[in-house]
């Protein structure tokens, strides 16, 4: 069983213990399609973890429980103003999981915090995103969209809990059509403003990405499927959400913006080596996707392709059409 399943396994059991007054062990099982032996595991790893779970027998039943304060101890952190102000702040931050089920939990949380401060720090900390602000947190579109991915969203996120197939109309740019899909949902990604899910094909036989907003209608089947071992890290190899095996690319920047590429990690793979005239070539080991063209056509005359010979020969084509655009007829 994968890791990264084990674990959504054991958040979906704590979610449910701390949800119901008490629960056996079959329910827990029934809920996430899993034996009762693996509940038993994780209701163990749970325990060994020290969160403050115990079994009681009523009426011969033997049921499990959650301790009511389990983080009890939070009141003795003592968090100084300055970490108060900080979580305070950070609301701002997270407002895009305001979209997902977990928007309860998040406006809960940040109410009790807020019940911490008093009016005159409230005043003062909601000012804070006057001067500092996230750009592109929350995607453009009218309140109905949003409201149709919340619920969208919503189903997506329960469905990769639970290890529950879907059906979903998709609206694909690359076709210009709506197409009915059948997908096991992995993975919730939010990069550059949009969500997308990570989510196996059957039809394809493939993973396969979507933007959520691109969603017109979707179902869980009660179906299930057992997910396979994917990178903990999502699009590891891409400097946007595509998969593809790496490739070595270097690039050379001119020296007038060599200090801005310097100071940016634009991948973790990424090694910059100095040049005489001041420049700089960066390497990268990611896949030949358009957000790789993309990043190296966005600056223009100041970036030129070293290797590997055919992505320099893909960038010249993307400038030559461009120029044909301009020509003067």
């Amino acid at each position: 069983m994968p890791r990264n399943a084990e674990v959504i396994r054991q958040w979906t059991i704590l979610r449910d213990l701390e949800a119901s007054r008490r629960v056996t062990i079959a329910d827990l099982a029934s809920r996430t399609g899993v034996t009762t032996r693996t509940i038993r595991r994780d209701l163990e790893a749970l325990q060994a973890s020290g969160f403050p779970l115990f079994d009681e027998s009523i009426d011969g039943k033997r049921y499990w429980t959650l301790e009511a304060r389990a983080f009890k101890r939070l009141d003795e952190t003592g968090f100084t103003l300055a970490e108060l102000s900080a979580l305070y702040f950070s609301r701002t931050l997270v407002e895009v999981l305001a979209a997902t089920p977990f928007q309860r939990d998040v406006a809960s949380a940040f109410d009790k915090l807020t019940a911490v401060l008093t009016p005159g720090m409230r005043q003062f900390l909601d000012r804070l995103p006057l001067v500092i602000q996230a750009k592109g947190a929350a995607p453009a579109g009218e309140a109905d969209q949003h409201k149709l991915d919340r619920e969208h969203i919503a189903k997506l996120l329960e469905a990769t809990l639970q290890h529950r197939r879907v059906s979903m109309n998709y609206y694909s740019m690359s076709s210009g059509r709506e197409k009915d899909y059948e997908i096991e949902p992995y993975r919730l990604v939010y990069w550059d403003g949009r969500l997308y899910v990570l989510a196996f094909v059957e039809e394809y036989k493939e993973m396969r990405t979507f933007a959520v907003d691109r969603v017109q209608s979707i179902s869980l089947q009660e179906q299930r499927f057992t997910p396979s071992e994917i990178p903990e890290v999502a699009f590891q190899h891409s400097l946007g959400v595509s998969e593809g095996p790496p490739e070595h690319i270097e690039v050379a920047f001119e020296p007038r913006i060599a200090t801005y590429i310097r100071e940016r990690r634009w991948h973790a793979s990424q090694q910059n080596k100095d040049r005489a005239d001041g420049g700089v070539v960066v390497s990268l080991d990611v896949c030949n996707d358009w957000d790789l063209r993309k990043w190296i056509l966005g600056f223009g005359p100041l970036a030129r392709v070293l290797a590997p010979p055919a992505l320099a020969s893909q960038i010249k084509d993307e400038i030559d059409r461009a120029a044909e655009r301009y020509a003067v007829e």
